[in-house]
């Protein structure tokens, strides 16, 4: 090839490659008709490319990580002013990182957001969704960000969050609310709702997001991507510690695609120093697993709300879809659910994190000499506060024992089924406010906190790992996820599974109000 055409063909390659990541890799049309043709994820197809399709274009020299850098930037730049998604910018640290020279791995070059909950790079900023955080700047590098920044990745800033991850919308008085990209009037989810935010926006093709309740999972349905919750243990929590929540919170992404979940698992799973948890090792690469066969999976499947709240008719025709969708792809699905007392669940949640939160606050309290009080903090976690303080040593393990008593209940019934499902949300989003943390009366922002969510934090309980796939479209135009869940330290059930809905049920083709 003459040097004329290969200046040619990387100039096309570039071009394509900066439109791809400032229109999003994410979401092509509003809806796709039931009766079009289907179409391939756009890492298939030569369309707009994913994460692993970015690294690619680096490797090949299409385009350089600087060009994607500033492209990212330039269309988070444009957009966080219209939904309100990036709670740092760390610009000048990510530049550094490429002058410097990255490392070569699997995402060499691929723009990367960190959410702004208890994710750590030495020096920067960490403010937690908190103006009681506002300046704390972070001593320790997270072994995840290590683990990130080996694979390539290059960080460029933090995404919004609710206090504390503390509730199922990014709603915050410290970074104001964060708004949907299909609709702005609408939820995100939370609390990872500001990296759900920057990809179905199209700024990166996967952020970084943690689930202690359904944080990945919850955003990933409300933004149309696809989020996966690791079992426990299977990505490292810390420094400082290796445990948030009890053991129910873990970090993981938000993607467009299944292949970038499963290639982010790869770089970034396995023990760290001092950790109390280890997940079972992987039998092979989770990449691999994308493209293998499922086999035929006996599936347990339930449209229907655990705590006997109402479920949305779409949320549930959609689950009852995915259940034909699995069936003919051969697997067996039964209508059935593991029986469990959800209110003993719930009270049990609530005095777990409610401790956790007075002891992170008390610490606060000790280290800057300010009380909590609702002048730095929102009136759900002024609550949250003072119900920890009251919460007792037999309390606390009550509730522990009620958490492994369901982890037993569900790994029992788990020796029948492979997989569970069930909706993502019992709702479509709801319109902002709704599930705001600044309302005054916990009764009644726990109760639409769990009429909207009641079916994510089983799986935080448990240890098990749990996939959100955005495989329907509400009549208004805004996303639907169903959820998928295996036995502990199965993610490759799921990644499997998820290859296959991919190809079956492309979502490639849909594309947000902002693309």
């Amino acid at each position: 090839m003459s040097e004329t055409a290969d200046v040619s063909t990387m100039r096309l390659s570039r071009r394509d490659a900066l439109g791809g990541i400032a229109s999003s890799a994410v979401l092509a049309a509003a809806t796709t008709p039931a009766t079009a043709a289907p179409v391939k994820p756009a890492h298939e197809t030569g369309g707009e490319p994913d994460a692993l399709g970015l690294a690619e274009l680096v490797r090949r020299r299409a385009v350089s990580p600087t060009e994607l850098l500033e492209a990212a930037i330039a269309r988070a730049e444009a957009l966080n002013p219209r939904l309100n998604f990036m709670a740092q910018k760390h610009y000048d640290y990510a530049r550094a990182a490429i002058a410097k020279g990255l490392p070569e791995g699997p995402f060499t070059g691929v723009p990367w957001l960190l959410k702004d909950l208890n994710t750590y790079v030495a020096g920067l900023l960490t403010e937690q969704g908190s103006r009681y955080y506002k300046g704390n700047r972070a001593t320790v590098t997270s072994e995840l960000v290590r683990r990130h920044e080996r694979a390539g990745l290059v960080v460029f800033g933090k995404t919004t969050v609710p206090e504390f991850g503390l509730s199922g919308t990014t709603e915050s008085k410290a970074t104001g609310a964060t708004h949907n990209p299909w609709n702005p009037d609408y939820t995100t989810g939370g609390s990872s709702g500001g990296s759900a935010c920057a990809v179905s926006a199209g700024v990166i093709p996967a952020a970084h997001a943690t689930d202690g309740g359904g944080s990945i999972r919850v955003p990933a349905s409300c933004c149309g991507l696809f989020g996966l919750k690791p079992s426990r243990g299977r990505v490292p929590m810390g420094p400082p510690r290796s445990e948030g929540w009890g053991g129910m919170s873990t970090h993981h992404a938000v993607t467009i695609s299944v292949r970038d979940s499963a290639a982010l698992l790869d770089a970034t799973h396995g023990i760290e120093p001092g950790s109390r948890y280890s997940a079972p090792t992987p039998e092979r690469p989770y990449l691999e697993e994308v493209r293998r066969d499922p086999g035929r999976l006996r599936i347990a499947f339930s449209p229907v709300s655990p705590t006997g709240t109402p479920v949305d008719p779409e949320c549930a025709e959609a689950t009852r879809a995915a259940a034909r969708l699995c069936e003919n792809h051969g697997h067996h699905v039964e209508e059935v659910a593991p029986a469990l007392d959800y209110a003993a669940l719930g009270r049990a949640v609530f005095t777990i994190i409610s401790s956790s939160i007075a002891a992170d606050l008390n610490a606060r309290a000790t280290a800057t000499g300010v009380k909590p009080s609702l002048d730095v903090l929102e009136p759900m976690t002024l609550a949250f506060y003072q119900m920890g303080l009251r919460v007792s040593g037999p309390d606390f393990a009550a509730a522990n024992n009620d958490l492994l008593a369901a982890a037993y209940t569900v790994a029992e019934f788990m020796q029948r089924y492979d997989v569970l499902l069930s909706p993502t949300l019992a709702t479509p989003p709801v319109k902002l406010g709704v599930l705001s943390p600044s309302q005054t009366d916990m009764a009644v922002y726990a109760k639409a906190l769990t009429t909207f969510g009641p079916f994510s934090a089983l799986e935080n309980q448990t240890g098990q790992p749990s996939m959100s796939v955005p495989l329907a479209m509400s009549k208004a135009g805004l996303p639907i996820g169903v959820m998928f869940s295996a036995r502990y330290g199965d993610e490759a059930t799921l990644f499997r599974l998820a290859g296959q809905l991919e190809q079956a049920a492309p979502w490639a083709g849909r594309r947000t109000r902002v693309a």
